[in-house]
């Protein structure tokens, strides 16, 4: 019995995992977005566990940081938007802003935030911002 070849018309890379979601912009949002890079996170572990323990949270962390920013200073929906890397995370969020985000001094003392930008560029391997007419994508790559 013959049978015909099989194939998929994907490329590899879009074989790969992926995960895209959208977000009123509300404060539980940063919690839902969250979420739904954990839910990621699992379904890659099972294909590709990280190299190192410490990956899961750093990507956890990223996220948190880039949502919670995007509620703070981009009012509106915001995006967020993972993809497994040939050696890592793809992490981008879209907010509504096209004000590219700039670090600010961090007081410990004082409070009133500062620190996460630096954390975001801390744990990312490279961090890009492309600003567009409808906002701006902030890129993150981390290992995995």
């Amino acid at each position: 019995m013959a049978t015909e070849p099989r194939w998929s018309d994907k490329l590899p890379s879009e074989e790969m995992e992926k995960c895209h979601a959208v977000f009123d912009g509300g404060l539980g949002d940063v919690t839902a977005a969250r979420l739904a890079a954990e839910e990621f996170l699992r379904a890659l572990a099972r294909s590709s566990p990280p190299t190192a323990p410490e990956h899961w949270d750093d990507i956890l962390l990223v996220v948190n940081e880039l949502a919670a920013n995007a509620v703070q200073y981009a009012p509106g929906v915001f995006e967020l938007t993972m993809r497994r890397t040939f050696d890592g995370v793809h992490v981008t969020v879209h907010d509504t802003s096209t004000t590219p985000p700039e670090p600010r001094a961090f007081h410990p003392s004082r409070g009133g935030g500062g620190i996460g930008w630096h954390l975001v560029h801390t744990l990312c391997t490279q961090v890009s911002v492309v600003v567009r007419e409808d906002g701006k994508d902030v890129h993150g790559f981390l290992p995995w």
